[in-house]
């Protein structure tokens, strides 16, 4: 054997196999847009930060269009909880009245959105910081929770400055596009009277990838994805099947309202849905760019 022969380990073979497993995923996805929706440990950690911004500006050099829609509950928690402003939560909602509403949206729209545009240009791409307010981007209404306490009529209750989507305008991420830049979209927005209003990030996300009718919408989360009652993954489910998997015990907790979301996004147009785990290194291009994939996938009837 030369030396030659040598270098060229099993290791190299399994590099070059990768490479080529990714080649028709890349030539399927050519001008295709993908929306992530990146929250949780993924947006704490650092090496896992810096991965995420490496793997958003591969997808695009690669011919792909990725939106990226970041959440940041956490760390807005933190910034109230040293301003000695208690957070209260109704419904999975944190309860936002005006002083709330001004610390949402300079964490959100300022620190968290201003650093990953950062780490992406950082990286070697061309990131701009959005939130719904710009353009008009998320048109929203005021949401309501209406609590149901036995044979007593329902409870509507007033959560603040919690907003639902209403519409996504998408003409400034069409025109981002156009002019290669990566959309960073912090999940706040507008009402008619040009209120501020502090939106469920996957909700949010939901809603762009169905008005873009994108190829695919990525959830990351601090799960492996959707597990089975052997704690096992499961792979591929059809939004009929939801129902069911809710019925039998298999989805609960904040598992549905992902689902739900999945399934919204896929009923508005966007093609594929993706649960995945944001804590493992470089998971969206595992799961874009590999046969198996590392999550689940939630695919129409």
């Amino acid at each position: 054997m030369t030396k030659k022969e040598e270098k060229f380990t099993f290791r190299d073979e399994d590099r070059a196999r990768v490479l080529i497993e990714a080649l028709p995923y890349i030539r399927r996805f050519a001008n295709k847009t993908i929306v992530i929706k990146y929250g949780g440990h993924a947006m704490v950690d650092e090496e896992l930060k810096h991965g995420f911004a490496q793997d958003i500006v591969l997808l695009k050099y690669i011919g792909l269009n990725p939106v990226i829609i970041h959440g940041g509950g956490p760390q807005i928690g933190k910034v109230l909880k040293l301003m000695n402003i208690e957070s209260t939560f109704v419904g999975g909602m944190r309860v936002t009245d005006g002083e709330t509403m001004d610390v949402v949206e300079m964490v959100l729209g300022g620190k968290i959105n201003k650093e990953i545009v950062s780490l992406i240009n950082q990286h070697g791409g061309r990131a701009v910081g959005l939130t719904g307010k710009d353009a008009r981007l998320i048109k929203a209404s005021k949401m309501r929770i209406t609590r149901h306490d036995g044979e007593r009529p329902p409870e509507i209750i007033d959560i603040g400055h919690v907003g639902q989507v209403e519409t996504i305008d998408q003409e400034i991420l069409e025109v981002l596009k156009k002019d290669n830049f990566i959309p960073v979209i912090a999940p706040i927005g507008v009402g008619s009277d040009g209120e501020t209003y502090n939106i469920n990030a996957d909700i949010v996300a939901g809603n762009v990838a169905a008005a873009l009718s994108a190829e695919k919408l990525i959830l990351l989360t601090d799960v492996e994805g959707v597990l089975d009652q052997q704690s096992r993954i499961i792979s591929s489910i059809q939004v009929k099947e939801i129902k069911t998997l809710e019925e039998k015990g298999i989805i609960t907790g904040g598992m549905l309202p992902k689902l739900a979301c999945c399934a919204d996004a896929l009923a508005g147009g966007a093609l594929k849905a993706h649960i995945l785990d944001g804590r493992k290194a470089h998971a969206v291009l595992l799961e874009i760019f590999t046969d198996l994939g590392i999550g689940t996938e939630i695919i129409k009837d």
